[in-house]
């Protein structure tokens, strides 16, 4: 093998290797942001969970309803308080 020709080969080798290290990290990019996103979705269903727990009549609202009264609830003072601690 001529001296070119292992250089050639080398550099695909390096090549491979840069290829297969890009994939890595795209691969742990995806895995952070979805795992971002999953810990939000389960932390919206949990405490829509709560909430249907503590009032259970806001199963039967429309979401335009329950968006109303969250706004109302949120306008309210006290919990203007709680929530700006």
């Amino acid at each position: 093998m001529t001296r070119i020709e292992e250089q050639i080969k080398q550099t695909e080798q390096e090549l491979e290797q840069e290829y297969h290290n890009l994939a890595r990290l795209k691969n742990r990019k995806t895995y952070y942001e979805h795992g971002e996103r999953q810990k939000r979705a389960h932390r919206l269903i949990t405490r829509g969970a709560a909430v249907e727990n503590i009032a259970p009549s806001v199963k039967e609202m429309s979401e335009v309803e329950f968006y109303e009264l969250a706004e109302k609830i949120f306008a309210l003072p006290e919990v203007q308080n709680l929530i700006t601690r």
